[in-house]
């Protein structure tokens, strides 16, 4: 995910405000009583939540077709990486009636933030999409990227573990985008074991929403990993 700030005290003030909204979301979350693990675990954490096969269980309204969506997402190496400590992972999304056409596809790099406390989840756009569909069916010896498939930077999502999950918001101004009619959007995530809830948002250039989800977020649940 692109847009990359200096504004860290914004990123850390959102980054409260998301926890106490996560409050009134996460429903099941019990109090952390434990110091919060070192943030090179963490990300490895965020990793774990993120991999394998999810279903949406409830699509918001005003969004994709009552249909359910499978998100894939799954580890993939980078060659000569030089962040041994970052983590990759290749993420698509696509109705489950037709999953040979993904409607979004992301590389992912997780990386601790220091400034923030928080996990970095840095997106990017690959080359040549159609190269890219069902790219977590390859065994891991085979999901290898280079630095060639990381030009395109598209929005970072700072996560930052909440109870028993990760809460992550994107940068207080959104990010880049011209999906369908859009030219901003925004993005907050709490992402726990097994599910995930989503708050994807597009905005036109007079800030009027346009896609996205409104109160309801998206759901998703585990159904394989």
């Amino acid at each position: 995910m692109g847009c990359i700030y200096n504004f860290q005290t914004k990123v850390i003030t959102l980054l409260a405000l998301a926890c106490s909204w996560g409050t009134q979301y996460v429903s099941h979350a019990q109090t952390v009583k434990t110091p919060h693990p070192p943030l090179n675990q963490q990300v490895e954490e965020v990793a774990s939540l993120l991999e394998g096969k999810m279903r949406t269980v409830i699509p918001a309204k005003g969004n994709l077709p009552t249909t359910s969506v499978i998100m894939i997402t799954c580890r993939v190496r980078l060659q000569n990486p030089q962040k041994p400590d970052s983590i990759y992972l290749y993420q698509e999304q696509a109705l489950e009636e037709d999953l040979r056409k993904p409607y979004r596809q992301r590389l992912l790099e997780l990386s601790a933030d220091a400034a923030t406390q928080s996990i970095r989840s840095l997106a990017f756009k690959p080359n040549n999409l159609v190269a890219w569909v069902n790219f977590c069916d390859k065994p891991l010896a085979s999901r290898t990227i280079s630095d060639i498939d990381l030009q395109t930077q598209v929005c970072s999502l700072f996560l930052r573990r909440y109870r028993d999950g990760y809460i992550g918001v994107t940068p207080p101004t959104g990010c880049p985008t011209n999906v369908r009619g859009a030219v901003r959007s925004t993005n907050r995530v709490i992402l726990q074991k097994n599910k995930m809830q989503t708050w994807d948002r597009g905005y036109d250039a007079n800030g009027k929403q346009v896609w996205g989800a409104r109160e309801e977020s998206y759901q998703f649940e585990r159904i394989s990993n």
